[in-house]
């Protein structure tokens, strides 16, 4: 049985791409501690989500709000913060994402 953690956002694949970041290193969501669901990316956060985004504070970093869209494991922040690829599958990340940090994490 495949247990897929459910992520929203636009046009979203099995392994978490959406209509804005769509290579095949785009394989993160996040959750949002407002609304406690994963999401694409910010952006199918804005379009889908009927509130603004909240960030995650630096002392919630241990929470598990990172999915690896490859293999459906959560990571904590700390942990994605500290790779480019998955610790449990080892698929690469967008290096480009930590760009948006701001947009995530305080």
């Amino acid at each position: 049985m495949d247990e897929r953690v459910a992520v929203y956002g636009v046009r979203v694949d099995q392994e978490t791409r959406c209509t804005h970041y769509n290579s095949t290193v785009d394989v993160v969501a996040l959750k949002f501690p407002c609304c406690h669901k994963f999401y694409a990316c910010y952006q199918c956060h804005q379009e889908d989500a009927d509130h603004p985004p909240e960030k995650w504070g630096v002392t919630e970093r241990d929470h598990h709000a990172i999915l690896c869209g490859h293999c459906q494991t959560t990571m904590s922040i700390n942990e994605y913060m500290q790779t480019n690829e998955c610790p449990h599958c080892q698929h690469p990340f967008n290096a480009g994402c930590a760009n948006h940090y701001p947009l995530y994490f305080e």
